[in-house]
C-alpha cells in the first residue's frame, strides 16, 4: 500500500520536474531572441559605439564656449 503511493508520488515528482526543466529552457530561449530582436533594431551607429557619445559632449562644450565668448564680446543671444 505504502509502496503504491510513494511509486506514485515520486513519478508525479518526476513529471513536475521535468516541465519545469522544458518550461525553463524554453523561457530562457525566449528571452534570448527578445535580445537578439533588441539588438538588431539599433542603429549601427549605437551598437558598443562610445565616439558617438563623445561627439555629443564635444559639441555641447563647443556651444558653451561660443555663449561664453558671445557674453565676453557683449553680444546678446
Amino acid at each position: 500500500m505504502y509502496s503504491e503511493s510513494l511509486l506514485i508520488a515520486a513519478c508525479a515528482m518526476v513529471a513536475i520536474a521535468m516541465i519545469t526543466a522544458a518550461t525553463l529552457k524554453a523561457w530562457q530561449g525566449w528571452l534570448a531572441l527578445k535580445a537578439r530582436e533588441l539588438e538588431s533594431r539599433k542603429p549601427d551607429g549605437e551598437i558598443g559605439n562610445p565616439s558617438g557619445m563623445a561627439r555629443i559632449e564635444i559639441a555641447d562644450l563647443k556651444e558653451r564656449i561660443r555663449k561664453l565668448e558671445a557674453i565676453a564680446a557683449g553680444v546678446d543671444l
